[in-house]
């Protein structure tokens, strides 16, 4: 007999009462083990099925631990936000100072090289009295006719001796004397190549052939002028041992640069000489010589231990 005979057995007969058909149904079939229940769809998952690693658990042990973030140090200022508020405004007040400074040189050069207008008309002399002499404009390099001239500028001085006498000295070349200091020097010096030329245009712009001032500048280019002589006749000891200058003379020779020699150009050959009157030296102009002595003395000396060292 199969399981499918006892199963037929196990089903109630009509006239068999229904509490021997419960025993019957509660009876366990006979035959192989049934299986087990199917588990439900929605169960928790088993923790080594989770996809974080429980605390304490193998994985987590295995892990390598992130890194913790360290503060990077925080940059010391610089610069000007390196100082204190005080000081911090007063370069900024320095600072402004310099730019507006700046803006006005700049502008004032501008009005002096511009074309007449308005602006000139009304403020020419204060632009003027800024500009000359030290910050004047030059443009005869680039005029369509410039200079073809070699100006020499002399000058002799009336000098009282430490016996009370009075003698003049001879003729100082200057401008071959400033010549001398550039030959074969490599840097020369601004004032050795222009202070001297400068000065001349200057005095001979503001006076006449009678040497009358034609300008308001023509005092100050006079003073201008005396003073560097003054300086120049002191550095070659023209007074001598003792000796005082009271008075200076200047002149200027001027003679004309010849044209090559494929040019058709006639030009002079001979040199025009151009004498001044004499001039007194006052205390003042000793005292701004021996000054401005004292300063270049003390540039020379420090373009000459820079070219040593």
């Amino acid at each position: 007999m199969d399981a499918n005979d006892e199963d037929s057995n196990a089903r109630r007969v009509p006239d068999e009462p229904e509490d021997d058909a419960a025993s019957v149904r509660d009876t366990p079939p006979k035959g192989p083990k049934s299986q087990p229940p199917r588990e439900a769809a929605t169960r928790a998952p088993h923790p080594s099925e989770s996809s974080e690693p429980l605390v304490g658990s193998p994985s987590e042990a295995s892990s390598p631990s992130r890194p913790e973030r360290i503060a990077e140090p925080a940059q010391p200022a610089s610069g000007i936000a390196a100082l204190t508020l005080p000081y911090q405004i007063a370069v900024a007040l320095v600072l402004a100072i310099v730019a507006v400074a700046t803006c006005a040189h700049l502008g004032l050069v501008f009005l002096h090289i511009a074309p007449s207008n308005t602006l000139t008309k009304q403020h020419g002399r204060a632009v003027d009295e800024w500009v000359y002499p030290e910050f004047e404009q030059n443009w005869k390099l680039f005029a369509p006719n410039p200079l073809q001239q070699n100006i020499a500028v002399q000058a002799r001085a009336e000098v009282r001796t430490a016996d009370g006498e009075v003698r003049t000295t001879g003729w100082y070349d200057l401008s071959a004397l400033d010549g001398a200091a550039i030959d074969h020097n490599p840097v020369p010096s601004h004032t050795q190549q222009n202070e001297l030329r400068r000065a001349w245009d200057f005095y001979t712009a503001t006076h006449d052939g009678e040497h009358r001032a034609t300008s308001s500048r023509g005092d100050l280019s006079e003073r201008y002028v005396r003073r560097i002589v003054v300086m120049r006749l002191d550095r070659e000891q023209a007074g001598g041992p003792g000796g005082e200058i009271e008075r200076i003379q200047l002149r200027s020779r001027t003679t004309n640069v010849q044209p090559p020699e494929w040019s058709e150009e006639k030009v002079s050959d001979k040199p025009v000489v151009r004498e001044l009157p004499w001039w007194s030296v006052t205390g003042d102009d000793r005292t701004d010589a021996a000054a401005d002595a004292a300063g270049a003395d003390r540039a020379v000396t420090g373009r000459t231990e820079a070219s040593a060292g």
